[in-house]
């Protein structure tokens, strides 16, 4: 993959947390831990993060993290809260941040491989990452791995200036509204293709 192929990148989020964000930024979880706001994480997934030191860098929980596509197993499973969560359209030039990571995964893996950017995206596989579904019912060791590469992530020092939101996607008529009532200025379209 290369950088002319990232037109943009995901957060995924409570509609709840957007004026914050916007206040603010999208802020590592060590940062967001000191604001009230509403987690979508797993914590299962998140006491793994919390063991994680990127080599060369800090820990995982003092990054920032987006995804290249949020059509992925993270918003998979947050499918319950389609009326209440969105995703923010986050402007490519995020990666142009100084310190930035890329992973070939999600970075919760065992597996997972930190990159700079540079070397980051030509390690990715562009039509693997960007594929509509990661499912391999005949085989679940590539299903596992494409599940994996599905929610590779972008990884941002401390927080992401709040400037570098450009827009919002809701699931349906119902998360719009409630997006639309925050009157953030945001534009917010649905994209049911999105969701899950």
């Amino acid at each position: 993959m290369n950088r002319a192929d990232v037109t943009e990148l995901h957060y995924i989020t409570a509609i709840a947390n957007v004026p914050s964000i916007l206040r603010h930024g999208i802020l590592s979880h060590t940062l967001a831990e000191q604001l009230a706001h509403d987690s979508v994480a797993m914590p299962e997934i998140q006491e793994r993060r919390a063991d994680k030191q990127i080599p060369g860098g800090r820990p995982l929980h003092q990054y920032a993290n987006l995804y290249f596509d949020a059509h992925n197993p993270m918003l998979s499973k947050c499918r319950a809260r389609n009326n209440e969560i969105c995703v923010l359209w986050v402007d490519s030039s995020a990666l142009d941040i100084v310190g930035v990571i890329v992973t070939d995964r999600n970075a919760a893996r065992g597996a997972v491989r930190f990159y700079d950017v540079g070397t980051g995206l030509v390690a990715l596989d562009r039509d693997r990452l960007y594929a509509e579904f990661w499912l391999h019912r005949n085989d679940r060791i590539e299903e596992d791995r494409h599940k994996a590469l599905k929610c590779a992530e972008v990884l941002v020092p401390d927080a992401l200036e709040a400037h570098f939101v450009i827009g919002a996607y809701v699931a349906n008529q119902t998360a719009f509204s409630a997006f639309q009532q925050l009157d953030t200025g945001l534009p917010v379209r649905t994209r049911s293709d999105m969701f899950f």
